[in-house]
């Protein structure tokens, strides 16, 4: 296995690309601590992998946006398990509109949880990661943060910065063996994706070389290579998974 005994913290942890990298890691040994916004979801998907992979698993009602909420969840994943090994910062959300008729709050809403939220966990984490000598931090971009895209502009600058984060974050903590590295996946089967019509879907599909959507695996398996010891020597990195729509 892996993550055997690793102890990794995934925001975002209830559902969709969050869930999947959670059973990823799980199928590989490593203790969880999901946090996210909901607290009864967040419980029920702990709680499932736990029977179902046999793994110790913990949840918490985090929003990623509030710098107290987050040092008390790392906090209780301390005292719970006695260190942090991975931190995946995968909460998100958006507010997609066009640039002429964004309002501040939809702004300021998806740039406080993308880009605000990951730089909270990220400063919460080090000293935990510092004093279990090492640790990785994964941040979950997205190809709009490479390419842009029309009607999200408070998304792809989120998601751009927290490329520029990821970068810097690991320069910053490379010294204390603290590996930093960003996934930009591309569109990817996910409940946002499936409200799309079809021919919405289809559209999307013809624009990938390889004809399809990515599954949330795709996703996961990415987060699983980075966080295990294949990874020991990429910081700073940004890999795309998407199915070459962006080169």
């Amino acid at each position: 296995m892996r993550l055997k005994d690793k102890v990794a913290v995934i925001t975002g942890g209830a559902q969709g690309i969050g869930r999947s990298i959670a059973e990823t890691y799980a199928k590989e040994g490593a203790k969880l601590a999901l946090f996210d916004v909901v607290l009864e979801t967040v419980q029920k998907t702990a709680a499932e992998i736990k029977s179902h992979y046999n793994v110790d698993t913990f949840a918490a009602k985090v929003d990623v946006t509030k710098i107290e909420e987050v040092e008390n969840g790392m906090k209780q994943v301390v005292d719970t398990f006695g260190k942090i090994d991975v931190l995946v910062n995968n909460a998100g959300i958006t507010k997609d509109n066009l640039i002429l008729r964004m309002s501040d709050a939809e702004w300021d809403a998806v740039l406080a949880v993308n880009l605000k939220g990951p730089f909270n966990c990220t400063k919460a984490v080090f000293s935990p990661m510092r004093k279990a000598g090492g640790g990785r931090i994964i941040n979950i971009s997205s190809i709009v943060g490479l390419m842009g895209n029309a009607g999200q502009a408070n998304y792809s600058a989120s998601k751009g910065g927290l490329v520029a984060l990821t970068k810097t974050t690991a320069r910053e903590f490379s010294k204390k063996n603290i590996l930093v590295n960003a996934i930009a996946p591309g569109f990817i089967r996910t409940a946002m994706t499936d409200k799309l019509t079809d021919d919405v879907k289809a559209a999307l599909a013809a624009q990938i070389p390889l004809e399809r959507l990515g599954e949330a695996q795709d996703v996961a398996n990415a987060a699983l290579f980075l966080a295990s010891d294949e990874a020991s020597y990429i910081t700073g990195q940004v890999i795309s998974v998407n199915g070459g729509m962006y080169m």
